[in-house]
């Protein structure tokens, strides 16, 4: 896991939604929304749409769309990797 990972999991303990992610990282969105991408194919990271109750499973090719939409949460091996560092 990469600095960078580790903080973007810091951020994840509750579902948040893209624009609040840019807000607190200050990452670029293409940026952002690339890392964030690699965690979900890493089973680290879930992501919402339309809402914060519906789960959607991760396809590269959805996600590009639906990507800065969505919101975010931490799974728990991405907890358990974010807690074990």
């Amino acid at each position: 896991m990469t600095d960078a990972d580790f903080d973007l999991l810091d951020e994840l303990y509750f579902v948040t939604p893209f624009r609040i992610l840019l807000e607190k990282t200050g990452l670029p969105p293409a940026e952002l929304q690339a890392q964030l991408g690699r965690l979900l194919e890493q089973g680290l990271v879930r992501y919402y749409w339309p809402d914060p109750d519906t789960e959607l499973a991760y396809e590269p090719t959805s996600f590009g769309a639906l990507g800065r939409d969505a919101s975010y949460l931490a799974s728990k091996e991405g907890l358990l990797q974010h807690n074990t560092r």
